[in-house]
């Protein structure tokens, strides 16, 4: 139970200094509301681990995110099978989903894309 909570303590403390996660943290309503209240810019990944789709996006997610420009994104993983609530509140019925915010605003979604040039469009949008 304490390592979970310095964890958290670890996750919140990064979040708070503009750090993003080369790696998807999961998506937690009171994480995404935090990012959305400071402006940040957010990916929502939906995300399953059956999904060929999705097998294929996270290299190209993590290689574009190491660029400049985008480091300040923050990823987010919906558990597909697990988090159907949030799939509801982002109105998401296929896993492979894409969703970028600035903020409180969606800037724009994809579902299936696996070309980069494309998703690196995307993930623009959030900037």
């Amino acid at each position: 139970m304490k390592t979970f909570f310095q964890t958290l303590l670890l996750a919140t403390s990064l979040i708070f200094t503009g750090l993003a996660f080369a790696d998807p943290s999961p998506y937690t309503q009171a994480g995404f509301d935090n990012l959305q209240k400071a402006g940040k810019s957010i990916l929502v990944e939906v995300h399953a681990p059956w999904c060929p789709t999705c097998r294929a996006q996270a290299p190209i997610v993590n290689e574009l995110l190491k660029k400049k420009d985008y480091q300040a994104i923050t990823v987010l993983r919906v558990d597909f099978d697990g988090q159907k609530e949030v799939l509801k509140a982002f109105n998401v019925s296929k896993q492979s989903t894409l969703i970028v915010f600035k903020g409180t605003k969606e800037m724009g979604r994809s579902t299936g894309d696996t070309n980069p040039a494309s998703i690196e469009t995307l993930i623009q949008k959030a900037i």
